[in-house]
């Protein structure tokens, strides 16, 4: 059973809910330890001063923050405990919004709120005020010495509070400074490319499902080591063939529309007229969809 990271209470107004904070992923993957080829023994890392080539103690450990080649101002723990953010058992809601004018690239690791002692109440009077307004509660909160700004929001599908720890705006890199991204003045497409493109969306469209999707390559590493363990050969695999050169963008739209629609069954109709092909599977869902906004700016 999973345990409470954190205690504390949400505030907004004068209202508080009592909370607890758990971890809302288990990540799977495979991690290696370094072994030595020759004995197949652990490697253990030292630290090592790189002016002498001697192992230093931990207590002799300062931080250093490198403010140009081999240049570095010393902070003392003491130093950084002074600039600390209070600590403090609140997450302090500052402003809801709506969720659609969060774009997903500002969040980053999933939590799931619970309520504390004698928080079933507020609790849930807060995530049924947040469902009917379809808002999302922009916060900050301290836990571990770390002021994170946090966003809650009541999940589809349980009757559950998210918190998502979320970047700041000055830390999310601004597409434009990105040379690469063509514009549209740059780049033309004509609205027979545009309809078949679409229609190949519409082809493939369906409701989110996430346990369809499997992480193939750790399952797949997985299963080598249990044959590995159990004395097997394992046999190695060629190297994979240089790709096809890439058609003209109009054949690989209607080669890939007719593809699926062989694969769904959809007649569809020719994969050149103007008309929108009729998907053969089930719309997704439109409940709560986002419209992203351009990463960093309000």
């Amino acid at each position: 059973m999973p345990r409470s990271i954190w205690t504390g209470a949400i505030s907004f107004g004068l209202v508080t809910v009592p909370v607890k904070l758990y971890s809302a992923v288990n990540r799977k993957t495979v991690r290696f330890n370094q072994l030595n080829r020759q004995t197949g023994a652990r490697i253990n890392q030292k630290r090592v001063d790189a002016s002498t080539g001697d192992e230093v103690a931990y207590e002799d450990l300062v931080k250093g923050y490198e403010i140009s080649a081999d240049r570095y101002v010393v902070i003392d723990p003491v130093e950084l405990e002074a600039v600390e953010p209070k600590k403090t058992r609140t997450i302090d809601i500052e402003d809801f919004v709506d969720l659609e004018d969060i774009d997903p690239i500002f969040y980053d690791h999933p939590y799931y709120l619970a309520p504390g002692p004698g928080g079933a109440k507020p609790y849930r009077l807060l995530m049924e005020a947040m469902r009917e307004t379809n808002k999302v509660a922009i916060a900050k909160v301290v836990i571990r010495s770390k002021e994170s700004l946090v966003a809650l929001r009541p999940m589809a599908d349980h009757d559950v509070l998210e918190m998502a720890t979320m970047l700041f705006a000055d830390e999310i890199v601004d597409p434009d400074r990105i040379d690469d991204i063509p514009t549209a003045d740059e780049v033309e497409t004509s609205s027979r490319e545009l309809d078949i493109a679409k229609q190949l969306v519409e082809s493939l469209a369906g409701e989110f499902e996430p346990a369809k999707y499997k992480d193939t390559y750790r399952e797949a590493v997985l299963d080598m080591i249990e044959k590995k363990a159990a004395g097997e050969e394992i046999a190695v695999q060629p190297e994979a063939e240089e790709a096809a050169p890439v058609p003209d963008l109009m054949s690989a739209l209607k080669a890939s529309l007719d593809a699926v629609r062989e694969r769904t069954g959809d007649a569809g109709g020719d994969a050149g007229g103007d008309g929108a092909a009729k998907p053969k599977r089930k719309p997704a869902a439109t409940k709560a969809k986002p419209k992203p906004k351009a990463a960093g700016k309000k």
